[in-house]
């Protein structure tokens, strides 16, 4: 396909996640259904201008003072991309495949777009308006500088499963995808992001992977594992287990030692979960389904630790998924803190006398983390806030009141929330 063409089905595909609030994967397997003659290398230009767009679909609106897909379209190519305008104007203006000439207003805005200095911080941080007061709560002055960080190309990280190897075997086997220290811990490793029509490096490729050396994990996700603390031969139930990522990191630093219950209240995506465990090396491990009567029933006031994943808006994955921050509602933010009360006291009937409860989210809104936990320990008096970790080494991203926040401008992870509740002995 040449440029206008690309050009064209980026927009088209922009188009039908705005008019039908379709999921980017959704508008871009139906686009490549019926365009099976494009290449791996269109697909990828097309989804990678389409992903940056959402990524700052506000800033570029205010750029070119145009909210259509179209004027974000050509704005990503001018001010991300670095194309040049001649460039733009022949893709645009190709008479068989392109989406039309450059208009003067086009043109006009391409060449001096509208100083975004004067914007809202919810456009200059490219997040929904009605989640500023969010943003100024969790980041204060800082807030479009998050939600720029936010809006950034994510790398691939990695964890070295330490049941299988070790950091300097890992780091010489993941050597041919370029990967790095990721830094913070010592089992995390980075691909770092590729560019917008480039592919990173499929892990799979790699031997050891199959041999279950590595698992995909965001850093800031195996931070969320690590501030479990020490739980060697401990009972530890992963609550709301998914497929199992977070499962295998707990699973990883027990050394197959006590035992750890993997619990999903959908059945489906517990099936992943028993395949990687295996693939991992995992024994200790016990997978509780609700296709089952009273699944958990034998587990209350027996846990060390409950691991909550917690349901969440998943407004720290952005980066990975920047189509989600558009169809965010109100609504659905109420209903994910309900989802979030409901497992907090669910797990707290686990936790026997002594233990705590680890309670994670993948977001940044305060709605959805400190007050939770607020709103939980009003319910629940037998708990007690504890500092999210004690290690010196993340020491740097815990708030005055001892709950850990990572973000891409932080850390360089997706964003988390951490809080320890441990219940009285």
């Amino acid at each position: 396909m040449r440029d206008g063409g690309r050009l064209a089905a980026a927009i088209e595909v922009l188009t039908d996640v705005e008019t039908r609030h379709r999921p980017i994967k959704l508008a871009l397997k139906g686009w490549g259904e019926g365009a099976r003659y494009a290449g791996s290398k269109d697909r990828a230009f097309i989804s990678g201008l389409a992903m940056d767009v959402l990524r700052r679909r506000r800033s570029l609106a205010w750029a070119m003072d145009d909210e259509s897909p179209r004027a974000a379209a050509l704005a990503a190519l001018k001010f991300y991309w670095r194309w040049p305008m001649e460039r733009i104007a022949e893709a645009a203006g190709d008479e068989v495949h392109g989406p039309g000439p450059l208009t003067q207003a086009e043109r006009a805005s391409l060449d001096h777009p509208r100083d975004i200095a004067d914007a809202p911080a919810s456009v200059r941080g490219d997040y929904p308006a009605w989640l500023e007061p969010d943003f100024e709560r969790a980041f204060g002055d800082r807030a479009a500088e998050e939600g720029q960080a936010l809006s950034a190309r994510a790398p691939v990280d990695l964890r070295v499963n330490l049941l299988k190897t070790d950091p300097v075997r890992g780091a010489k086997a993941l050597a041919p995808l370029n990967a790095i220290p990721a830094g913070i811990l010592p089992t995390a490793f980075r691909i770092p992001a590729p560019e917008p029509m480039e592919r990173a490096g499929a892990v799979e490729t790699i031997p050891a992977f199959s041999k279950g050396w590595f698992e995909v994990q965001d850093l800031g996700s195996q931070i969320a594992a690590a501030c479990a603390g020490e739980i060697k031969g401990r009972q530890v139930l992963d609550l709301c287990a998914g497929g199992g990522g977070k499962t295998l990191a707990l699973a990883a630093m027990m050394g197959n030692s006590g035992q750890i219950y993997a619990y999903d209240s959908e059945a489906r995506r517990l099936a992943d979960t028993i395949r990687r465990a295996d693939r991992a090396g995992v024994r200790a491990i016990q997978i509780r389904s609700p296709v089952h009567a009273d699944p958990l029933t034998d587990l209350k006031a027996k846990m060390d630790v409950v691991f909550i994943d917690a349901p969440c808006t998943g407004a720290g994955a952005w980066r990975r998924h920047p189509d989600t921050k558009w169809r965010l509602t109100p609504e659905t933010l109420a209903k994910r803190m309900a989802d979030q009360d409901l497992v907090l006291d669910e797990g707290a009937t686990f936790v026997k006398p002594g233990g705590r409860i680890i309670y994670v989210t993948c977001s940044i809104l305060p709605r959805e983390d400190e007050d939770r936990v607020a709103a939980f320990l009003a319910r629940a008096p037998q708990f007690a806030l504890q500092p999210a970790s004690f290690d010196p080494d993340l020491a740097r991203f815990l708030t005055p009141e001892g709950y850990l926040r990572l973000s891409p401008a932080s850390a360089d992870t997706d964003g988390f929330f951490v809080a320890v509740l441990e219940r009285a002995k």
